[in-house]
């Protein structure tokens, strides 16, 4: 959790409830008490889940006016059941119900990102490969998306494109081949980035590594072709399999004996989980 707690998440909450309160939550203030306080128990209805963004419900039951205690939390990362208690939250009863949704929106995208992502760890568990993420997450939310997956037990790709140095198929067409894609970017990237460059082909594998690419990523190709990129790059140059990526065949790419295994799909296509919020008078 203290990951997520170095990322200013005001701003992104206040966003969040601005698009569901509006002017007002016109039901609560129909049906609550003013000055009612109420215990909120939020519980798990999924067989599986791994828990993040725990955090967010204190922070958008803060923001709600909640004045929120926090009874009980589950730890981030924790492995959690069908009807285990995630959190229990004491407060204000109206800044409780104005904060339900938003609050738990959170934790079911966090979480199903988080579950997802250690469900592909421990496909390739004793095997040299990580697990990461890439760049395909919902706009505004990658900082958050992506410490899910670490707390998955996943690794991150890079965070922006000023992050690091990936040469993609576009990329190669407008330098005009591998070799000059790659001895331009030297050119201009500090020497504390790695090059890394997209190959669809073993020519284009054999290219890079002659040009001296310090990483390969296997775009969408054959598991027989990702074992022979394997032996002509040997151990000096890292290799990252991606697309055709699924936990049917996560395994047998990580048995190949690469470096790095990125799966879109932990933070595009990943499930909100089902959790619900009861609430108690007090």
């Amino acid at each position: 959790m203290e990951l997520l707690r170095q990322i200013d998440l005001t701003d992104l909450i206040k966003r969040a409830l601005a698009e569901d309160v509006g002017q007002g939550d016109i039901t609560t203030a129909s049906t609550v008490t003013p000055g009612a306080k109420g215990r909120a128990t939020i519980r798990v209805k999924e067989p599986r889940m791994v828990l993040a963004g725990g955090v967010f419900i204190e922070q958008v039951m803060r923001l709600t006016g909640a004045n929120p205690r926090i009874i009980s939390l589950a730890p981030e990362g924790a492995q959690l059941k069908a009807g285990d208690t995630l959190a229990v939250v004491e407060g204000n009863l109206a800044g409780l119900l104005i904060g339900e949704r938003t609050a738990l929106n959170f934790v079911q995208l966090l979480s199903g990102i988080a579950t997802i992502t250690r469900t592909y760890v421990d496909a390739v568990a004793g095997t040299r490969a990580k697990i990461i993420d890439t760049r395909k997450t919902h706009p505004g939310l990658r900082a958050v998306e992506k410490y899910a997956v670490r707390v998955g037990g996943g690794h991150n790709h890079r965070v922006g494109l000023d992050s690091g140095v990936l040469i993609k198929e576009n990329h190669i067409v407008a330098a005009g081949s591998v070799t000059k894609a790659i001895v331009s970017a030297r050119k201009l990237a500090p020497h504390t980035l790695k090059i890394e460059i997209e190959c669809e082909t073993l020519a284009q594998v054999e290219e890079a590594i002659a040009a001296g690419a310090d990483a390969l990523l296997l775009d969408n190709m054959p598991l027989v072709d990702i074992h022979l990129a394997r032996s002509l790059a040997k151990s000096n140059v890292l290799l990252e399999v991606s697309g055709g990526v699924s936990l049917d065949t996560v395994r047998a790419i990580a048995d190949a004996g690469v470096d790095l295994i990125s799966v879109g799909a932990l933070t595009h296509s990943a499930r909100f989980l089902d959790i619900s919020m009861r609430i108690e008078l007090l």
